[in-house]
């Protein structure tokens, strides 16, 4: 390796420790103002996740272009130079993404047209003003020196500590009343009516909801610029979605990303200055959302192949256990088949297969998977016998399929050639209580025992 290439990884390695150790003050005041940005968005966006309002952001992060743009040149008309004032900007974006919003609510209470087209017309609208003030800013004389470009694509390490004090205030803020009216937004989200008919100022609440959207929007602009803003808001809760139900928790952790999200960002991007620190926090978002796609508990693909695969073996083992029993019924008799006597008989494995017409090599799946579990024992000639566990299940499971049976006959009119694909679907899903409930409306039809079966036994094709 040549000296400049040891030369050249010596320096990338130490602008990587440097900005993980964060050693420069310049970083270390990014981070903490980006970091409570994150965590602001991620709880200001969960409510208009569900409100059903994760257009809305993006509409703000557009209507607020016009604004920067005429701040811009008001600024400049009145008092030449003062238009790169970051203060003025953002009030010129803040005036312009209120009143987009504003125009969008108008539109929904005034008209039949539904939220996600009043979105997009107010969206349309304001982007197509904002591009046309761009052009007349771009040719005045200090438009191309006026750092505007900044707003749009975002630039965090032009942050100076005045400007990172402001994002962490106004985040502070909108973290604290978020949470001071927490209880009512929910409320607004889940029921609006029954929140209107409990005394709550839903319209007033609404209007809070978007004010905060517009705030986090706003102070975002400089962090990661008006294209990025709107994942801010919507990645960390989206992704927080994927691990809960219970809100609460889903909003902690939907906080929790987006400051993580801002906070891996801007190391990411100190450590490689080349990289754009505000597409390397919606990129870090993006990862952790994969993350969350993926594993999450609740509704992870993971999660949730793994619950649908233990379901199916569930299914499985069930219908094999209840095939051992009608198997053995007719030898020992209905009123007979106690769990002692199931265990004394070989069933042929032949028999057995034919039983649900099972695939070959579902049914040796099966199978194998019973006598690993202690349900089945295996025997040399070809056969098998249930153990007093296996029994005990496979009485169970011919229980509860029974009186769901024995339910659908007596208690609806459906054809009873149905009756036994139909108890298929449900049997493996009703709990004790449920089971007790069945016995009770059928006047306690075999009372913790097991009911003869309401039609003829035949060779049914396995469960899909």
């Amino acid at each position: 390796m040549s000296a400049a290439s040891l030369l050249a990884a010596d320096s990338m390695w130490e602008l990587f420790s440097r900005a993980v150790s964060l050693r420069d003050y310049n970083t270390r005041v990014v981070l903490a103002g980006t970091t409570m940005l994150g965590v602001s968005g991620g709880l200001v966006g969960t409510f208009l996740i569900l409100r059903k309002r994760a257009l809305a952001a993006d509409v703000v992060s557009h209507a607020a272009l016009p604004g920067i743009a005429l701040a811009f040149l008001l600024a400049e008309r009145f008092s030449p130079g003062s238009g790169r004032s970051t203060g003025v900007l953002l009030l010129g974006a803040f005036v312009s993404g209120l009143l987009g919003m504003a125009m969008t609510l108008a539109i929904r209470s005034w008209t039949r047209i539904k939220d996600d087209a009043a979105l997009a017309i107010v969206l349309g609208l304001f982007f197509g003003v904002g591009t046309a003030l761009f052009t007349v800013v771009q040719k005045t004389k200090t438009g191309n020196a006026a750092g505007l470009r900044d707003f749009v694509f975002g630039k965090t390490a032009s942050l100076v500590a005045a400007d990172v004090w402001l994002i962490g205030g106004i985040s502070v803020v909108v973290i604290v009343l978020c949470s001071g009216v927490f209880k009512e937004l929910s409320l607004l989200c889940f029921d609006e009516e029954f929140a209107a008919a409990r005394g709550y100022r839903t319209t007033l609440l609404d209007g809070l909801l978007t004010l905060m959207a517009v705030t986090v929007t706003l102070i975002g602009l400089q962090s990661v610029g008006l294209l990025l803003v709107v994942a801010l808001l919507l990645i960390p809760p989206t992704a927080a979605r994927f691990w809960t139900n219970d809100l609460k928790i889903m909003s902690g952790l939907a906080a929790a990303i987006g400051g993580a999200s801002c906070a891996g960002g801007v190391v990411l991007s100190a450590a490689f200055p080349r990289l754009a620190a505000g597409a390397v926090i919606v990129l870090t978002g993006s990862g952790l959302f994969l993350v969350s796609l993926v594993f999450g508990k609740e509704r992870g693909l993971f999660p949730r192949w793994r619950s649908q695969r233990q379901f199916e073996q569930r299914i499985g083992r069930s219908d094999l256990l209840r095939a051992c029993y009608e198997l053995l019924e007719p030898i020992l008799g209905a009123n007979e088949t106690t769990q002692e006597s199931l265990t004394k008989f070989e069933i042929d494995e032949l028999e057995l297969s034919g039983m649900r017409q099972w695939p070959a090599g579902r049914f040796h799946g099966l199978v194998s998977t019973a006598v690993r579990e202690g349900l089945l024992v295996s025997m040399s000639t070809d056969g098998y016998q249930l153990t007093s566990r296996g029994a005990e299940e496979a009485r169970d499971a011919v229980r509860r399929h029974r009186l769901w049976e024995i339910y659908l006959l007596t208690q609806t009119d459906l054809d009873p050639r149905l009756v036994d694909r139909g108890a298929d679907g449900i049997e493996h899903v009703l709990d004790p209580d449920q089971l007790a409930e069945l016995e009770r409306r059928l006047d306690n039809e075999s009372p913790h025992g097991v009911p003869p079966s309401p039609h003829p036994l035949a060779i049914t094709a396995e469960t899909p």
